[in-house]
């Protein structure tokens, strides 16, 4: 069985820097993706970054340049640090993995990661 657990959400202010951890179990894909979305109230997911199996990074436009993903060696962990933090970046942050054999460069589409934790809330005060 597949889980996905995200944490380090909660309260930080404008400017500052966020770091969500996600840990994985009982995942044994060879070619996959991984990412973190988020998602607000009353709208779908927004992509905010993807890592592919073979180390292909891509980021959404409104986090690009201020994100970071990265993943231990093991599957294990996967991460997202993300800087100069807005308002705009309150959500609800979910880390997902792909349920097919993908491989390449990922794509920030939901529909293609089948694997969900719960999510963690990260909320930007101005």
């Amino acid at each position: 069985q597949v889980q996905l657990k995200e944490s380090g959400g909660g309260s930080v202010q404008s400017g500052g820097v966020l770091r969500l951890s996600c840990a994985i179990s009982g995942y044994t894909a060879s070619n996959y993706w991984m990412g973190w979305f988020r998602r607000v109230p009353g709208n779908g997911r927004e992509g905010v970054a993807a890592i592919g199996s073979h180390g292909g990074t891509t980021y959404g436009d409104s986090v690009k340049g201020r994100a970071t993903i990265s993943q231990d060696s093991g599957k294990n962990m996967l991460y997202l640090e993300l800087n100069s933090l807005k308002p705009e970046d309150t959500a609800m942050y979910f880390c997902g993995a792909t349920h097919l054999e993908l491989g390449g460069r990922p794509v920030l589409v939901p529909e293609y990661f089948g694997y969900w934790g719960q999510g963690t809330q990260v909320t930007v005060s101005s």
